[in-house]
This record gives structure tokens, sequence and C-alpha cells, in this order.
């Protein structure tokens, strides 16, 4: 179905003329009611709050994150791995260990060690490592006595405290020649 429309030429021009509008240079606005001014303090609130989430995101963007603070401390055999560790030895054999030390305590941290064998000190050796610095180091021991189940220790001390920070212990087994 088809409408169609007549051309008078005249624009709607005078009914909107007709409308009432005063010349005052103001926008007449109504009085706040009571609702509206609820209104008015919960958007205050709510802004308050998106500008204070806004903040805090950039803020947990912008300031580093501080893991846990600890340090690796481990020993690996010979050819790198945590298996196959020299523990059955013969009187007066060499074994070798490799003793590794990870900082990760976010600041210069001052390490000792101590290598025991039967409650013997072995060996002993401080060292100081910034963060993220890792040390592994050879360390060779001889089986000097026969019997089994002798306990190679490796303690570490951290910062000259006096607990043991952490240890470590390999069980070996000496036979006679």
């Amino acid at each position: 179905m088809k409408k169609s429309f007549k051309r008078t030429g005249k624009i709607p021009f005078k009914s909107t003329r007709k409308a009432p509008f005063k010349k005052t240079g103001k926008v007449p606005f109504k009085r706040a009611s009571s609702e509206s001014r609820v209104d008015e303090v919960l958007t205050v609130i709510l802004i308050i709050a998106i500008i204070i989430a806004i903040s805090l995101t950039v803020y947990v963007i912008v300031t580093p994150k501080q893991g846990e603070k600890f340090t690796e401390f481990y020993i690996l055999s010979p050819n790198g791995t945590a298996a196959d560790y020299p523990t059955d030895l013969k009187v007066g054999e060499a074994g070798e260990v490799i003793i590794g030390i990870v900082n990760h305590e976010y600041a210069n941290t001052s390490y000792r060690m101590e290598v025991k064998l039967n409650e013997e000190v072995k060996n002993e050796t401080a060292v100081v490592l910034s963060h993220n610095d890792t040390l592994e180091s050879s360390f060779v021991f001889k089986a000097k006595t026969n019997g089994t189940a002798q306990k190679l220790e490796f303690l570490l001390y951290k910062d000259k405290e006096q607990p043991v920070y952490r240890s470590l212990h390999l069980w070996l087994d000496v036979n006679g020649e």
C-alpha cells in the first residue's frame, strides 16, 4: 500500500513558534526533592569508590611485588643430577659432590657452610651472595674409616646466625680395602 505525501511547500515553523518559551536566558530547573538528594549522595560515593579502585589498581601494578625470602641449598652428584651420589666407597677412596647455594633473600647475604663426617668438621667455607646469585662448587671427600651408615652432613648458616639455617646429608657405606 502506497502512501502519498502532498507537497505544500510550507515549512512547519509556525507550529514550533507557538511553543511556550520565555526569553529569560535561564534554563528552568525544579528544586531537588529529597529522593534526588539521596541519588546525589550515592553518585558521589560511587565516584569516590571508582577513584579509589583505580588508584589501588595503579598502585598494585606500579609497586614491585616482593616474593618469599628463602635460600636454595642442594647437593648434586658429579654429573650434575640429584641421583647417583657416591655413597658406596672403599677406605681411602675419594667421593665428589657439587654443593649449590642460591640466594633468594632479596638482599646481600653472608653464608657459612660446614661439612661434617661423623660429627667431625672436615671443611668450613664462608661466602657472600647477592640476590639471585648462585654458587656451585665441587667438594671432594675421603672415607678414612670402615663402617656403614656414616653421616656426611652439609650445614648452612645464614648471616652469622647460630642455629643451622639449612642442612643436607648423605649416608655413606665404607668398606675395607
